[in-house]
């Protein structure tokens, strides 16, 4: 988006507009600091206040003003700042352009907390692994500093620079937004933030990037957003755009870039991340590799060593001791919908990766198990290709499950990838409780059955999490 007027830093007595409330609460925390701040609120949403009532139960008693089932241009009339929810397309969005016509200061929930933050930021971003990478360097911190004796009370360390950290805050796009926390963070803190491409498109606007920033990689993903991978990675790149002399970024190997370019400044350190074949991390600054160490993790799979490769040159660069933060990450049990483990019933194990919603994901899931697999794919199509999904699904699995919107492209790239095989079984499904059951009648003792489905949620789940939660109650309900 191209430049636009400052917004008012100081927020008491201003009109502010919250565009954007959601179903799953995503303008709730920012509505809320916005009343704190002493605004004068309106959220507005194109949804209904039935469908909005969980989000609104959370903001009972606050002095805010709902428009509610439609946006209303009266509403633009005096506003000092539109505060737009990551969520809203704003290409395609008719009142959004009208606050531009008229000169409406805007700013999202992201950028109000990157221009007030005092504590060193890490902000993590990718198309996959942003959200395990960024629990991950929670818990990598909090063992070093446990280990190290450098736990609260936070009053007893009151050591200069960055580490030890007098105490460490996630949240951003992992589900917890950190506005209402300013008042308790300072200088000497940490902050981790995972960093969404929707989050990042607008970020460059305030000219904050964070001291320390993490890509994982870069696949195609959200082009029914973007519209082009350009447009993504432009987006993904505004990361690095703002970072300073001093700042580090953290980056995989190119491969892991899909051939874009994510080059950070000349005055910036570069760290890169990799794993070789026998599995050991590879770190490298400047194309010189000073570091390899070998991990224990609990968690499976080369995509989350890659992770922890990315989690591990953050903790070092923020001065953790590099062999308690390898020891650290072997405590990281995973977060729910990513390759979780659910159960093991008659001899199978069944794993809930609901998070995989794209076919990227998907492959690297497949690729984490070397048992036979049964895949269940299928969900709401975001535009994405699924031939190279599919080429993996018939290489890899035993069978293969496609549901919901896309069963039938996803059916389709499997069997021209199978060919004249009858290998991997090949299953369309219209319900999605059959497809779960049908995937215990196809497993065997020593398999594992995993939901990965390639796809987001929309076409039957409110969003992955419903969709997970289903398949963790009906594999647990099993006897």
């Amino acid at each position: 988006m191209s430049t636009t007027p400052v917004a008012p830093r100081n927020l008491k007595d201003a009109r502010v507009l919250v565009m954007g409330l959601g179903r799953f609460g995503g303008g709730v925390g920012v509505s809320r600091w916005l009343a704190e701040q002493g605004a004068r609120v309106t959220v507005t949403d194109l949804a209904s206040r039935e469908d909005l009532d969980a989000s609104l139960k959370a903001l009972e008693g606050l002095p805010i003003t709902f428009r509610l089932g439609g946006h209303d241009v009266a509403d633009l009339d005096g506003c000092d700042l539109l505060v737009v929810n990551p969520a809203v397309d704003k290409a395609k969005s008719e009142f959004f352009a009208e606050a531009r016509r008229r000169g409406v200061p805007w700013s999202s929930e992201m950028n109000l907390f990157l221009e007030r933050c005092p504590a060193t930021l890490v902000g993590i971003t990718g198309s996959v692994g942003k959200s395990t990478t960024t629990a991950m360097l929670g818990t990598i911190l909090d063992g070093v500093l446990e280990q190290a004796g450098e736990k609260m009370p936070a009053d007893e360390r009151r050591l200069a620079g960055t580490w030890p950290p007098r105490r460490v805050w996630v949240g951003g796009n992992i589900g917890k937004s950190l506005l209402s926390l300013l008042t308790e963070m300072d200088p000497r803190d940490v902050v981790v933030l995972e960093l969404s491409s929707f989050q990042l498109e607008d970020a460059a606007a305030v000219g904050v990037s964070p001291h320390i920033a993490v890509v994982t990689n870069f696949r195609p993903n959200h082009l029914d957003r973007h519209g082009t991978m350009e447009a993504y990675a432009a987006a993904k790149r505004n990361i690095l755009a703002c970072q300073r002399a001093g700042d580090t970024a953290i980056l995989p190997s190119l491969a892991a870039l899909s051939g874009y370019s994510f080059d950070p400044r000349p005055e910036v350190r570069a760290v890169r991340f990799d794993i070789d074949d026998d599995g050991a991390v590879l770190w490298s600054i400047e194309g010189t590799q000073v570091k390899t160490a070998r991990l224990s993790l609990a968690v499976p799979g080369r995509h989350n060593a890659l992770n922890a490769a990315a989690a591990l040159a953050a903790a070092e660069a923020l001065g953790a001791p590099l062999d308690a933060a390898i020891a650290a990450a072997g405590n990281y049990r995973g977060l729910p919908h990513r390759l979780e483990f659910v159960r093991e019933f008659a001899g199978v194990r069944y794993y809930n990766d609901s998070k995989a919603t794209t076919p990227e994901a998907a492959i690297t899931a497949l690729r984490a198990f070397e048992q036979p697999a049964v895949i269940l794919c299928g969900g709401y199509d975001k535009g994405l290709s699924f031939d190279e999904l599919g080429r993996e699904l018939a290489a890899r699995a035993r069978a293969v499950i496609c549901y919901g919107d896309t069963r039938d492209q996803i059916f389709m790239a499997v069997r021209r990838a199978r060919g004249e095989r009858d290998q991997p079984s090949l299953k369309t499904v219209h319900d999605f409780r059959g497809g779960v059951n049908l995937a215990r009648r196809l497993s065997r003792p020593g398999d594992v059955v995993v939901l990965s489905p390639a796809c987001a949620s929309y076409d039957m789940f409110k969003n992955y999490e419903q969709r997970g939660d289903m398949f963790r109650r009906i594999v647990n309900d099993w006897i």
